[in-house]
């Protein structure tokens, strides 16, 4: 099993009528970029969903330089319905089972740094929110 000491978090960049999975995410991923496999660990679904991606003994493909020790997770939106700007539009549904998801990997893999895609690359906005921010609320 390989060292995993955080998570990243991440967003499928799609309007909330836009309602996917991890297997559109892996046709994108290996169809359009010619990976071997979907870039994320996991998805979350609109409904929130925790759809397993990519096997987590192997590293991801999420954010160039970062993989080895990280875990990809992708939530489902994160574009504003009229496809002009960023959106942090989320379900509650999805916010639950991010927590729930991010819970669980602690317990297996003991405390884990929680981060978004935008802290490693300052031209992304994704996941649409702060993670850090999120993950000190109460």
């Amino acid at each position: 099993m390989r060292d995993i000491n955080r998570i990243i978090v991440h967003c499928s960049y799609t309007p909330p009528s836009m309602d996917i999975d991890s297997e559109t995410i892996k046709g994108w991923h290996v169809n359009e970029n010619g990976w071997s496999d979907i870039g994320y660990h996991y998805v979350i679904t609109r409904q929130g969903k925790i759809e397993r991606g990519r096997p987590i003994e192997r590293a991801g493909a999420h954010v160039r330089g970062h993989n080895e020790d990280s875990i990809g997770i992708c939530l489902v939106g994160g574009m504003a319905e009229d496809k002009t700007a960023a959106d942090s539009n989320f379900t509650r549904w999805q916010w639950l089972a991010l927590a729930s998801l991010i819970d669980s990997l602690e317990e297996e893999h003991g405390r884990l740094e929680c981060y978004g895609h935008r802290d490693f690359d300052s031209g992304k906005e994704c996941p649409c929110f702060d993670m850090q921010v999120w993950r000190a609320e109460p």
